[in-house]
């Protein structure tokens, strides 16, 4: 069946209400019951229930993994800091040492750390956002721009980067657009220079982290910080106390550090074992949960046998931990929710009939970028914008003898800004997890930066359309 018009309320409606109420578990509810409604012929009893056991079958192996995987993060960074891992890492590397001495430094950190971490753009937003904060904190660099340095970093450079799972799952969608098995990698990899989103975002960070020039509102995030020393706008500053050690635990820099390596080590060690020792053919949600629960353990471990906590303790400020991340658990639930109702409202596919009647040969490339830009936005979703992109634009590409290295370029580009950009992206909330950042805040902050980006993007590919 198809919806036309009203498949475009639910997914704009949520966004609109995220970014005018500034509560994105309220809006993504009623963007899923809205679309149910859609779905069920406006029935009220039928489609509230509908929408109820939509969300209850999103709690499907992959998506609870990736949720418990948000809470065991929880409990880990808390146990770290409140067994002064943290602190102690903060004077190691800012205070007694001074590796890093200023908010330039600590950015550059940042961003290098994201490009280590480029197995999953899930797992680079939870690590780098966990090891960073703390340095990003104690030289007063605003949540805003952390949460930006991170998610600019995570996805955009396991595109760019693709060597893991990324990279037969992008060289799928290049086939079931018709490129040939044989040829679907090499002609991804071809495709890596022209995804210019992408690589001007991984730029943008890096002149931003080298030269500190912000504007916008994170000009003004970057101007609170240096004069009143908050990290978050007071608006919607965590009401939360937070304290770096509990009373007689000493700073211990290895109470992070540990736990960090423990982490990093089990999740390639778990990519490379499922991928038969491929690592590209790792499976990426696995190496995220076997990593994070094997980083707990260790740290429980640690704490007890340091006579910080007794076991009992342990145990009870691990669920603290936990608790701290439940509103986030609930928002990737109805993201993922989110995501699946707008599948079955075939979102994707009238947005891309809107667009098709204004289409001409040269301007296919952008239009691509476009409609991907326009899809993944209201979707949240990188992945669901390429599979549909691809069977959609490249067809069209070879039946017009246009670049397919150029429009597959535009197609991942253009799908990871939604990833990059949207308030219900799953990667957006993790990152504001790790970071400490309010959604919302962090939407409104690093949107003109990647708007910015969007937009020369999309002038690159018209120029680009006519050239090639």
């Amino acid at each position: 069946m198809e919806y036309g018009f009203l498949s475009l309320v639910p997914p704009l409606l949520t966004i609109i209400l995220a970014l005018v109420t500034k509560n994105v578990f309220v809006s993504l509810f009623i963007g899923i019951m809205t679309g149910s409604f859609v779905l069920n012929a406006f029935s009220p009893l039928v489609s509230f229930n509908a929408g109820i056991y939509a969300i209850i079958d999103n709690m499907s192996q992959g998506n609870t993994l990736i949720i418990g995987s948000c809470l065991i993060v929880g409990a880990v960074i808390h146990l770290m800091e409140k067994s002064g891992g943290i602190e102690g890492f903060v004077n190691v590397v800012v205070k007694n040492k001074g590796l890093i001495k200023s908010k330039r430094g600590a950015n550059l950190f940042t961003w290098v750390l994201g490009l280590a971490i480029f197995t999953s753009g899930s797992l680079s937003c939870m690590v780098t956002g966990a090891v960073s904060r703390p340095i990003n904190d104690a030289l007063k660099v605003p949540h805003e721009k952390s949460a930006f340095l991170v998610h600019a970093t995570s996805t955009p450079w396991c595109v760019l980067f693709p060597f893991s799972g990324w990279l037969a799952s992008m060289a799928g969608y290049l086939i079931s657009g018709g490129v040939s098995e044989a040829e679907s990698v090499s002609m991804l990899f071809t495709s890596i220079p022209f995804n210019f989103y992408c690589i001007m975002a991984i730029l943008l960070v890096l002149f931003v982290s080298l030269f500190q020039k912000d504007f916008g509102p994170m000009a003004k995030a970057e101007k609170r910080a240096a004069e009143t020393g908050l990290l978050d706008d007071p608006a919607h500053a965590s009401k939360e106390e937070v304290t770096s050690a509990t009373s007689g635990a000493k700073p211990r820099a290895c109470n992070l550090l540990v736990p960090i390596g423990v982490l990093i080590v089990t999740m390639f060690a778990t990519l490379l074992i499922t991928g038969n020792g491929n690592i590209m053919n790792g499976a990426g949600v696995e190496a995220l949960l076997w990593s994070v629960v094997v980083s707990l353990l260790t740290i429980i471990i640690m704490t007890v046998c340091q006579k910080v906590f007794t076991m009992e303790q342990a145990i009870s400020e691990m669920f603290k931990g936990m608790s701290h991340m439940l509103p986030i658990a609930f928002i990737l639930l109805f993201g993922f929710t989110m995501g699946t109702v707008v599948k079955g409202l075939d979102t994707g596919s009238y947005l891309s009939s809107l667009f098709q009647q204004f289409l001409t040969p040269a301007l296919l490339p952008a239009l691509t970028f476009l409609i991907a830009v326009l899809l993944s936005f209201a979707t949240g979703t990188s992945m669901g914008t390429m599979a549909i992109m691809a069977v959609l634009a490249l067809p069209m590409a070879f039946d017009m003898g246009i670049s397919i290295p150029l429009v597959a370029g535009a197609m991942f580009g253009g799908s990871i800004f939604g990833d990059h950009a949207s308030p219900i992206s799953d990667t957006t909330i993790m990152t504001c997890a790790t970071t400490g950042c309010d959604i919302i805040d962090h939407v409104k902050t690093q949107m003109p930066y990647t708007v910015a980006v969007a937009v020369v993007s999309f002038v690159m590919y018209v120029i680009f359309g006519f050239v090639l």
